[in-house]
């Protein structure tokens, strides 16, 4: 069983806006509760017990959020600014940050503004050889990376944002990785962007057959918009009155 989960919560969070300005945006509240504590209940009631979370953008109210919950979770805080510096970013540094906490072990890695079914959680908890990554079916798949899956469910590639249509089944940023990954760090480059990717290091892992989707059965929330907030409270009511 694996037990060890990354959550990757370092950066501004600017689409949400002014909400985002003097906080994480993973620290905004809904239903009275910053959103953060809504993932890790989750990831808690799935059966993870180890959290491990990258964090950067004004960390000292991570830290405080970590001193108010540290009783309910098994949380450990790893500042991604001063491990890494500022200047290097992206979605592939919080496993830099966290490669020697996770080298012996496989873990689940989950996006810290993202909110997932207790049930599927459950899913990835899959210790066999391969990486799998959660995929949803979407009517807006263009703003996505999109999953190009083959007929035995092994994943062909992510392909970033396309241009033209190449399928609706989007990247939900939920992972399960072995050891293996850290293998791959070093063969990655900047993207155009300007920033390390972990879907370059996914792609890699792919070209080689390593690496499976799997579609969520039950929700998955985007938390970066402030009409998000909404919906995410929406959710909760409904979870707690079933």
């Amino acid at each position: 069983m694996i037990k060890k989960v990354l959550i990757f919560a370092a950066g501004r969070g600017t689409r949400m806006l002014d909400l985002a300005k003097d906080r994480p945006k993973h620290l905004i509240e809904t239903n009275g509760r910053p959103f953060l504590y809504h993932l890790l209940s989750n990831l808690k009631e799935a059966g993870f017990e180890e959290m491990i979370m990258v964090v950067g953008y004004k960390k000292e109210f991570m830290d405080k959020f970590f001193g108010e919950y540290k009783n309910e979770f098994k949380l450990q805080l790893l500042n991604q600014f001063e491990i890494l510096g500022e200047d290097r970013y992206g979605t592939a540094c919080p496993l830099e940050c966290a490669q020697d906490i996770l080298v012996h072990d496989s873990f689940l890695a989950v996006n810290g503004d993202n909110l997932y079914a207790v049930e599927d959680l459950k899913r990835f908890n899959i210790d066999d050889k391969y990486t799998y990554v959660a995929g949803w079916p979407h009517p807006e798949p263009q703003n996505y990376g999109v999953l190009q899956v083959d007929n035995e469910g092994f994943l062909k590639k992510i392909i970033e944002r396309p241009k033209e249509y190449v399928g609706n089944l989007i990247n939900t940023g939920l992972y399960k990785f072995t050891p293996e990954v850290f293998k791959y760090l070093d063969k990655i480059s900047l993207s155009p962007r300007g920033e390390y990717e972990l879907t370059d290091v996914v792609n890699l892992l792919a070209q080689e057959k390593k690496v499976k989707a799997l579609d969520l059965k039950g929700v998955w929330l985007d938390f970066g918009r402030p009409d998000d907030i909404n919906k995410v409270e929406e959710y909760l009511n409904a979870q707690a009155g079933s």
